[in-house]
């Protein structure tokens, strides 16, 4: 179902917010040019994953190089660091195949909306 979060001005560039859909908490990140929107809670031990830090990450890259990426995109869990990609879910970097339940978000006529009806987190 999708559900009216709020206006666009209520979610500032760079802040995550979390918003009650029926009895889900769901945070709701606005990146600067993407709004993503989560289910509240780490697959790893149950944590509530949004009051965890957004910014990047380090890439896989060559020997002796350190490649910054993923800016505004990765989601770090406050209780044991774990990342998870915001546009996907994914953890990343690690062989672990649990992931963050995510939900497509529209912004229409200033308005931002979050499609609940997903209920399970896909595993690829």
């Amino acid at each position: 179902m999708l559900r009216a979060v709020g206006p666009l001005h209520d979610f500032e560039a760079g802040q995550m917010r979390l918003v009650e859909l029926g009895s889900r908490t769901v945070g709701v990140y606005n990146a600067g040019d993407t709004i993503y929107a989560v289910l509240n809670v780490c697959p790893h031990q149950l944590a509530p994953v949004c009051l965890g830090t957004v910014s990047g990450t380090l890439l896989p890259s060559a020997p002796g190089m350190l490649e910054y990426g993923l800016d505004n995109r990765v989601l770090r869990c406050p209780w044991h660091g774990w990342e998870f990609d915001l546009a996907t879910g994914e953890l990343l970097f690690q062989s672990d195949r649990r992931r963050l339940l995510t939900f497509p978000v529209t912004v229409s006529d200033g308005t931002v909306y979050v499609d609940d009806s997903r209920t399970e987190t896909p595993i690829s």
